[in-house]
């Protein structure tokens, strides 16, 4: 017996896909292709930058955090070890005050630095605030006699000629040899204390000034002479741009200087001001006190110097990214 099967016609599986779903399926596949490919180029590269950029900040943040600490510490070790000296000196010799005395003197007069109660009864802060009027009064006026004068004897060899001689022969002068001279010539103490500032501060800033206008490069110089500046165009565009660090140098130092002769001048003359005020104290012989008066000029010196290097820095740093 013979079995006979009908064949029936099976259909293939059919591949189409219904419209409504291939979409989201296309679409997963799109985002798996491209999560398995990565972030296009030009966005790696970015967000590359980035972070190099960022660590690159960091260290440099990280590495000023160390040079700071760095200067901290030795300036802390330095005044320890002044101080140590300073004690060893005290018991060397009894009439040294001590650095505890120098400290208390110094409570004392910071205590109430803003008192007024007559011309002998003055505190410690008016008292600079008059001597500093008077460093300023007359180291502004060297800044104007002074920085014009550096300008030209710098660009011109003729004038070099004419006032180098001239300023090498006042230069060495002392200062306080002027005071009786200008003293007579004013009959005001004060004036004579101005004058005797201005003639300080004018050799520094005139010096640094001529020195920096000489050593205008002669490319620059050029190219002046190309675009057919006038003078003044000379001036405003190439000579005070190249000479403004150097004339900043010549005004720390004449600022230093002045600051130092105005105690001298004081208490040669006996104004009212912070070297008066030393000199009085001195006659009263209360050595600790005075002992405290030179860390107050101290102070006020160190921040006058540290004013002028910050926007010495501030000029140099603008110069260097223009």
């Amino acid at each position: 017996m013979t079995l006979v099967f009908n064949e029936v016609p099976v259909e293939p599986p059919s591949t189409s896909v219904d419209s409504s779903s291939a979409a989201p399926q296309a679409q997963h596949a799109a985002s798996l292709a491209s999560f398995d490919a990565g972030p296009p180029a030009g966005e790696t590269a970015s967000n590359g930058t980035s972070v190099v950029r960022v660590g690159a900040q960091r260290f440099r943040r990280l590495r000023h955090l160390r040079r700071g600490g760095s200067s901290v510490g030795w300036a802390i070790l330095g005044f320890v070890g002044f101080g140590l000296l300073w004690q060893l000196a005290s018991l060397a010799s009894p009439d040294v005050p001590t650095p505890m005395e120098t400290l208390g003197e110094l409570g004392t007069l910071l205590q109430d630095p803003f008192r007024d109660a007559g011309p002998n009864d003055k505190g410690v802060a008016i008292l600079l605030m008059k001597s500093l009027g008077r460093v300023l009064a007359g180291f502004v006026i060297a800044v104007i006699v002074g920085v014009p004068l550096g300008l030209a004897a710098g660009s011109s060899p003729r004038v070099w000629k004419s006032t180098n001689p001239l300023i090498q022969l006042l230069r060495p002068v002392s200062p306080l040899a002027w005071f009786p001279i200008v003293l007579v010539a004013f009959k005001d103490s004060s004036m004579a204390a101005i004058w005797v500032i201005f003639i300080t501060s004018i050799w520094p800033i005139a010096l640094n000034t001529a020195a920096g206008a000489a050593s205008v490069p002669n490319d620059q110089r050029n190219v002046a002479k190309v675009f057919r500046l006038n003078r003044l165009a000379y001036v405003r565009h190439v000579l005070a741009p190249h000479t403004l660090p150097n004339v900043i140098t010549g005004m720390r130092l004449s600022m230093g200087t002045g600051w130092m002769v105005i105690v001298a001048v004081e208490m040669l003359s006996s104004q009212v001001g912070i070297g008066g005020y030393t000199w009085e104290t001195y006659n009263a012989l209360n050595l600790p006190r005075v002992a405290a008066i030179i860390l107050i000029i101290g102070v006020v010196g160190l921040i006058l110097d540290f004013g002028f290097l910050r926007l010495n820095r501030a000029i140099t740093h603008q110069e260097h990214t223009s």
